[in-house]
């Protein structure tokens, strides 16, 4: 069996540049499965409420959230039936995320009840303090 590449990471692609408003994410939510359209807006707001200072934008059909001492700390995949929060610097939060590898952790929400969990919420406002990707 030959041996097959490692899965390249976003370490070898370009971070997003960032857009002017909030705007950009407003219209890719827009754009979300209907019924992800109520999940996706309660984790929106918890990150902007939780968050000051925040740069935003939207590449590779993902939204992302940064700041501009850390990077794009938080980043938001809308599927089908889920929506995945990534940390992208989820390896050094207290505890981590259970999903992924390397330094970005991410979990999976199916509902607008999971969206504001407490431990959503402890890993948000962690997320401003540690270094995301740049």
């Amino acid at each position: 069996m030959a041996n097959k590449p490692a899965p390249k990471g976003t370490s070898g692609k370009k971070p997003p540049e960032a857009a002017d408003s909030h705007e950009v994410i407003a219209d890719w939510i827009d754009e979300a499965m209907p019924g992800l359209q109520p999940v996706v807006k309660k984790v929106d707001k918890l990150i902007r409420d939780t968050i000051d200072g925040l740069e935003y934008a939207v590449k590779w059909k993902n939204a992302f959230y940064g700041l501009p001492d850390r990077g794009w700390i938080i980043e938001l995949v809308a599927y089908d039936v889920s929506v995945n929060v990534v940390f992208h610097g989820g390896k050094k939060l207290d505890p981590p995320p259970p999903l992924g590898e390397g330094d970005s952790r991410y979990i999976k929400i199916r509902s607008a009840e999971e969206a504001g969990s407490d431990e959503l919420k402890a890993w948000i406002r962690q997320a401003a303090d540690v270094p995301g990707w740049k």
